[in-house]
């Protein structure tokens, strides 16, 4: 749950002088609607009450794609604010599947028209995977008023009954269907043999993880990176430093949330994960860790080369609206889009990091950095 400066330990207070909620008293104000008929963009399935799942469309006259809110430069009050007026609709899956499957098959938005069973709430939600929801409203009935456009690669491997899951995201993401057409299709159960509806939670992370465990079985059979390479980025004030080192695959990432950040207290807090070819357990920084390996994988694939690689994720204070793990990809990607900084040393890179960072208290939670200054290896660093 998130928390603010003036409610801080008691969540989302709503309160007229809570400085997040008071950016919504015109949303409050509306007079609540009993119908919808515009744009989907997209679908949502809860988590609660699994595996009794109830789930519904994303209604908004906008887009549901990160990659495109960046481009269009929206700022994060700017993106809090559109998903404000987005609308998530429920319902018991039985009278709705099929209508959720056409919309997340489509290429492009389906026109919907959807009646509530009650005038839709204002509830905004906050999740530290999916970007939040502010509306939301019992379905009593959806009807779609155009048909898919199904691209040919999806249409085969949707159609295909043989293939499992895990087989066919990876062939999704071979074909370059983005990864969030790969978690609209997994969480609208159109993928696999034993199909099923799957939280949208669930699917964003397991989407972000298959892909790149598949990825790095490739990135093992290249041959390792010339150089020490350091990438920086920040969106949303998530700054990411990724350091690739010749080697083979190893990923680590050390999360970093500042004091008085949303999940930080008086004192910073530190978390660290890392894996070698097989990752075993869920990793305690959660959805991030998977976010922010796929787009490192994507990038060694690229240049085919294998590496170690940390990702070092420091979250300030700007960042005052949790939006999904969509923001740690699309910011490692960001960063290792532009032009590296090339060390002789891993020394050199961790001090260059830690004056990127400002600070150097990572260090000491990094044990692969331990590592690499421990083991003698063919690199000369």
């Amino acid at each position: 749950m998130m928390r603010c400066a003036e409610c801080r330990g008691k969540g989302l207070c709503g309160l007229p002088r809570c400085p997040i909620m008071s950016r919504f008293h015109a949303q409050l104000t509306l007079k609540p609607a009993l119908s919808y008929q515009g744009s989907s963009p997209s679908v949502f399935i809860g988590s609660y009450g699994y595996p009794d799942l109830h789930g519904g469309p994303l209604l908004i006259n906008d887009s549901d794609n990160p990659p495109e809110w960046l481009a269009r430069n929206l700022g994060i009050g700017d993106l809090v604010d559109l998903r404000a007026r987005t609308i998530r609709g429920s319902s018991p899956l039985t009278g709705v599947a099929g209508s959720l499957q056409e919309i997340a098959l489509s290429t492009n938005p389906l026109e919907v028209e959807v009646s509530f069973e009650k005038p839709v709430a204002f509830n905004l939600a906050f999740d530290g995977t999916v970007a939040p929801v502010g509306l939301s409203g019992p379905v009593r009935k959806l009807d779609l008023l155009g048909n898919a456009n199904v691209a040919r690669v999806v249409d085969r491997i949707t159609s295909d009954t043989d293939i499992v899951a895990t087989e066919a995201c990876i062939a999704l993401g071979e074909s370059e269907i983005d990864v969030y057409q790969i978690s609209k299709l997994m969480t609208a159960g159109l993928l696999g043999r034993r199909r099923k509806f799957v939280p949208t939670k669930w699917a964003i992370t397991a989407v972000d993880d298959t892909i790149s465990t598949g990825l790095k079985k490739e990135i093992g059979r290249f041959a390792p990176l010339e150089e020490i390479r350091l990438f920086t980025a920040e969106i949303f004030g998530n700054r990411i430093v990724c350091i690739l080192v010749p080697g083979d695959w190893r990923y680590e990432m050390v999360e970093i949330w500042g004091g008085h950040t949303l999940w930080g207290g008086d004192e910073a807090m530190i978390v660290q994960d890392q894996e070698g070819m097989k990752k075993t357990g869920y990793s305690p920084i959660s959805g991030a860790y998977y976010s922010a390996r796929l787009a490192a994988c994507e990038y060694l694939k690229s240049v085919r080369r294998s590496a170690r690689v940390i990702v070092i994720r420091s979250v300030s204070q700007e960042y005052w609206a949790p939006l999904g793990t969509w923001v740690i990809r699309e910011a490692t990607r960001k960063a290792i889009q532009g032009p590296p900084a090339v060390f002789g040393s891993i020394d050199e890179a961790t001090a260059h990091a830690s004056a990127v960072l400002r600070s150097d208290a990572w260090l000491a939670h990094s044990t692969l950095i331990s590592e690499l200054r421990a083991q003698r290896t063919l690199f000369p660093f």
